[in-house]
C-alpha cells in the first residue's frame, strides 16, 4: 500500500508540473513592450508541441526536456486589448486584456518601494490615478541561493483609485508622466526590496568576472545552514570585534547581574520594531534589550509601575540584576515593582526575551508605541522610550530569517530571473542607501549589475536612476561623508552609455530616510526616458561638475548642463553650500558667486586653491545651486583624495 502511495504520488506530481502554463508575468492585463520582439515562455509536457498565438501572429514550439517552452513574436505598435492563446496537449491557456505599449522595470530599496499611499498628497493623488493602461505587478520578497524558473505569486494591476496606493510611487508618478505625454500604455514592472543591498541584485557569474566581488563569489554559502554560520560571524564581529568568539551561558548570565557592561551592545534608538533594523539583521531567538534608568530620590523608595511594550514570547525582567517578573502575555506589561527596588540614580533595567508568538516574523523585540514604555509612581512618571542597547544570545539556539542580505545574489535569483528576458524599454533604480558604507566598491558593483542585467536580457536598454537624497547629518568635508560618497561613485557611472541620473538632494529630509515627495523625483526620471527614448526636446540634467581653472586664490568651477545659466532658490540670493582647501587638505567654507554658468569659489584663508567640494555632506542642507530649469547641481568633489569608505568590502 505504501509502495504504491509512493508511485501514485509521483506520477500525480509530473502530471502536475507537466500541465500546460504561462511563466507568471503573461496573466491578465499584462503590458508587453512595443517595437521589440516579444518573447514569450512557460511550460508543458517535455517533447510537446505548443501554439501560441497574439495579435494576428502564430508561434510554433517543441518544448525543452525540461518541459520550457519559448517563442518570440515581432515587434508590435502601441494598442491592444489582446488576448493571446496558447495551446498543447497538455491543456488550454489565455490572457486577456493585454496592452502592448511601454515597460519599465523599477528596482532597488525601500524608496523604490515606496508606495503611493505613503507618499505626498495621497488623498489628491487618489483623484487623479484612473489611468487604466497603466498597469503594475509587484514582485513579492523571497530569496534564494539557486535561480528561480518563476515566480510563485503576482498578478497585473490596474491603475485606479482602489489600486494605486499600492503601486511604486515613484514608478506610477514616472508612468503617469510619460503616459500623458505619450499616450500609450505603460506597465510598471515592480521588483525592489527595503533594506537591499546592492550585491544581492547581482548574479554570481557576474561576481566571478569582477576582480573586486570575485573573492566573495568564489567562498559564498551554498546553503542556508553555511549562512547562518556566516551571518554568525558577521553579527559576532560586529559587536564584539572578534568573529570567533562565543558566549557562553555564564557570560551572558553576567548581562542581568545588575552591574553589566554594555559598551559592547548594539546601540538602538528604542526597543520597538523588528531588530532587522537595528543593525541585528535577520538574527531569531533569545534576546536582551537594556536600559540605563536614572530614578530620582523621591521615587526609589516608592512601589512603582514599569510598563513595557509587547513582546508576547516568553519575558524575563530584571532590575539591578533581580528578577522581577518572569511572564508570557499578550499586550503591554504593567509590571508591580515593590518599593526599594530601585535606587536612587542609574539603574539597570534588562529585558531578556524570546521571538513574538504571535508574529513569528517579527523576531525578537518589542511591538507597541513610546507611550508604552515608562515608569512611574503615584506622583510621575518618567518615559523610558530612548536610547536603548540590544544584544543577541548567542549561547542559546537560534538562527537566521531568509532576508534580502544574508547572502548575495539571492534577490537576483529570485526577483531578478523569473522576470528575464521579459521585453522592456528599460530600468529605473533607487539604491544605495545600504552601500554608502561601502561607497567606493560601489563604483565597480553598480555599473556591474547594469551590464549583468543588460547581458542576460541581450538587450543595451536605458538605465536611469535616483541619486542619493538627504539623510542624516549636514557634516562638513573635514569629517568626510559616506553618502557623497556614494552619490559621487553614481554620478561616475553616468560613463555607461543610455544612462541618465534624477539629483534629489533638495527634496531629501535629513530626519528621515524615506522622503515622502516621490513626484518630482518620478518626473526627474521621466524627463530622461523623454529625451533619449522618446525623442522630446526637453531639459533633463542636473548641473554636473566638468572642470575647475585656478587663478591666484580663485577656482572657477564649470559645469555640464548648465548652458542657459545657473541661479540659487532662496530668498538671500547667494550660492551656499561650497568649501574649498588648499594643499594642507583642510577645508573651509568658501565664498561662491555666479558668472554665468560657472561659480567662483574663494575664501582669504586659502590662498593657493587646490580641492572645491560642493553639498559634501550626508544631509548637505545648505546647497541651493541650480541650472535655470530648476534641477538641483549635484554634489561633487574636485580632488581625488581617499575617502573613507576607501578601505571597506562586502563580505
Amino acid at each position: 500500500m505504501k509502495r504504491f502511495l509512493v508511485i501514485f504520488l509521483l506520477i500525480f506530481n509530473t502530471s502536475a508540473f507537466a500541465q500546460l502554463r504561462l511563466a507568471r508575468l503573461f496573466s491578465d492585463h499584462v503590458v508587453l513592450q512595443r517595437q521589440k520582439p516579444i518573447p514569450v515562455w512557460g511550460w508543458a509536457k517535455a517533447g510537446e508541441k505548443v501554439t501560441v498565438s497574439l495579435a494576428g501572429q502564430t508561434q510554433s514550439v517543441k518544448t525543452a526536456n525540461d518541459g520550457k517552452w519559448t517563442v518570440k513574436f515581432t515587434p508590435l505598435e502601441a494598442g491592444g486589448p489582446h488576448v493571446m492563446t496558447v495551446t498543447a496537449k497538455s491543456g488550454k491557456a489565455s490572457v486577456n486584456d493585454i496592452l502592448i505599449g511601454e515597460v519599465w522595470l523599477c528596482s532597488g530599496q525601500s524608496n523604490m518601494e515606496w508606495p503611493v499611499s505613503a507618499a505626498n498628497n495621497f488623498a489628491k493623488e487618489k483623484q487623479n490615478a484612473e489611468f487604466p493602461q497603466i498597469r503594475h505587478f509587484r514582485v513579492d520578497h523571497v530569496v534564494s541561493l539557486t535561480p528561480e524558473k518563476d515566480l510563485a505569486s503576482g498578478e497585473w494591476k490596474v491603475a485606479s483609485a482602489e489600486t494605486v496606493g499600492g503601486f511604486t510611487a515613484i514608478g506610477f508618478f514616472f508612468a503617469r508622466e510619460v503616459f500623458q505625454k505619450l499616450n500609450v500604455p505603460i506597465g510598471i514592472l515592480h521588483s525592489s526590496w527595503g533594506g537591499s543591498q546592492i550585491e544581492g541584485w547581482i548574479s554570481k557569474e557576474a561576481m566571478l568576472g569582477s576582480e573586486e566581488l570575485k573573492g566573495y563569489a568564489e567562498t559564498m554559502p551554498k546553503t542556508w545552514e553555511e549562512a547562518d554560520v556566516v551571518m554568525d560571524r558577521k553579527l559576532k564581529n560586529q559587536l564584539f570585534k572578534n568573529s570567533d568568539f562565543n558566549p557562553s551561558e555564564d557570560d551572558e548570565k553576567k548581562y542581568t547581574s545588575g552591574d553589566a557592561d554594555f559598551s559592547a551592545w548594539q546601540h538602538a534608538a528604542d526597543p520597538l520594531g523588528q531588530w532587522d533594523w537595528k543593525g541585528l539583521m535577520g538574527f531569531r531567538g533569545e534576546g536582551y534589550m537594556a536600559k540605563l534608568i536614572d530614578v530620582p530620590a523621591e521615587m526609589a523608595g516608592k512601589a512603582t509601575t514599569l510598563s513595557l511594550a509587547e513582546n508576547d514570547g516568553k519575558t524575563d525582567v530584571y532590575i539591578n540584576g533581580k528578577l522581577i517578573k518572569s511572564e508570557t502575555i499578550r499586550g503591554v506589561r504593567k509590571i508591580s515593582v515593590p518599593a526599594n527596588t530601585w535606587k536612587s540614580g542609574s539603574n539597570q533595567l534588562v529585558v531578556k526575551a524570546g521571538k513574538m508568538i504571535s508574529a513569528s516574523w517579527f523576531g525578537t523585540g518589542m511591538s507597541g508605541k513610546a507611550a508604552d514604555l515608562y515608569l512611574e509612581d503615584d506622583s510621575q512618571k518618567i518615559s523610558i522610550a530612548t536610547d536603548w542597547k540590544i544584544m543577541p544570545s548567542f549561547a542559546g539556539k537560534h538562527e537566521y530569517a531568509h532576508l534580502m542580505n544574508n547572502v548575495g545574489t539571492t534577490i537576483y535569483n529570485a526577483m531578478i530571473v523569473p522576470l528575464i528576458p521579459f521585453a522592456i524599454r528599460g530600468g529605473l533604480w533607487y539604491q544605495g542607501e545600504s552601500n554608502a558604507g561601502r561607497a567606493y566598491q560601489y563604483r565597480q558593483a553598480f555599473p556591474l549589475m547594469i551590464n549583468d542585467w543588460r547581458k542576460l536580457w541581450d538587450d543595451n536598454f536605458s538605465f536611469y536612476w535616483v541619486q542619493l537624497s538627504s539623510f542624516g547629518s549636514d557634516n562638513n568635508s573635514n569629517q568626510g561623508s559616506n553618502w557623497a560618497e556614494l552619490r559621487e561613485a553614481q554620478n561616475m557611472t553616468l560613463s555607461l552609455p543610455k544612462t541618465g541620473m534624477a539629483v534629489t538632494t533638495d527634496i531629501g529630509n535629513p530626519k528621515d530616510i524615506h522622503p515622502t515627495n516621490k513626484q518630482d523625483v518620478g518626473h526627474r526620471l521621466a524627463v530622461n526616458a523623454l529625451k533619449f527614448d522618446y525623442g522630446q526636446d526637453v531639459v533633463f540634467s542636473s548641473p554636473l561638475y566638468e572642470n575647475i581653472k585656478v587663478e591666484g586664490n580663485k577656482a572657477t568651477i564649470s559645469f555640464k548642463y548648465a548652458d542657459s545659466g545657473l541661479i540659487t532658490k532662496d530668498r538671500y540670493g547667494y550660492v551656499k553650500g561650497f568649501e574649498i582647501a588648499g594643499e594642507d587638505k583642510v577645508f573651509h567654507y568658501a565664498k561662491a558667486e555666479i558668472m554665468g554658468n560657472q561659480v567662483v569659489v574663494s575664501n582669504s584663508l586659502v590662498t593657493k586653491p587646490v580641492s572645491v567640494r560642493y553639498n559634501w555632506a550626508d544631509a548637505p542642507e545648505d546647497g541651493n545651486l541650480f541650472n535655470k530649469e530648476g534641477f538641483p547641481a549635484s554634489s561633487f568633489r574636485t580632488d581625488t583624495w581617499p575617502g573613507i569608505t576607501v578601505n571597506n568590502k562586502f563580505r
